[in-house]
């Protein structure tokens, strides 16, 4: 089955702001110059930003995923091996590259289930990480991502920084 719409964003622009849509012929005849509906903004059909995209997108072949695929499983591994050991209560959501910690002992699968979270421990685990020099999303809500910038000695280096913050959050003075 085909959307009637279609909206992409973050990798379009390369890391720079940029979104696409599309749709089916009868919507998107709506949008000007064809129909009635105007859409601009500030940084629309930036060429900037469309040049990064294009070049993102060509770097992002085969062995690109397969590489995001295997940083993403070795962090989630190591971060959930972290999490046990520490005795925290806590979760690793992970979809290829992009990941998130829910701060919670139950299985995270829907919204209702990630309100669930504890998200005043998640605070507290954002600024152990933020003080170590890793800059996580402010909330356990939206998702963190290693990158092909990112190696495996990254992913190493994050890890311990995420046992000491969670051990720190476990510690009984805590």
């Amino acid at each position: 089955m085909r959307p009637d719409l279609t909206c992409l964003g973050k990798i379009t622009g390369g890391g720079l702001p940029l979104g696409i849509y599309g749709g089916r012929t009868d919507i998107m005849d709506v949008v000007a110059p064809l129909g009635p509906v105007y859409q601009a903004g500030t940084l629309s059909g930036n060429p900037v930003a469309v040049a990064a995209g294009l070049a993102t997108l060509k770097r992002l072949d085969e062995r690109a995923f397969i590489a995001l695929e295997g940083l993403g499983r070795g962090l989630e591994d190591e971060l959930a091996r972290a999490v046990r050991r520490s005795g925290a209560r806590a979760r690793v959501q992970r979809v290829g590259s992009a990941f998130t910690l829910f701060f919670t002992s139950e299985e995270v699968v829907d919204l209702a289930s990630a309100k669930k979270a504890d998200t005043g421990q998640y605070a507290k685990f954002f600024h152990g990480m933020l003080e170590r020099g890793f800059l996580l999303p402010p909330a356990q809500f939206e998702a963190a991502f290693v990158s092909m910038a990112h190696t495996l000695d990254d992913v190493r280096a994050f890890v311990t920084a995420a046992k000491e913050v969670l051990t720190q959050l476990n510690s009984p003075s805590k």
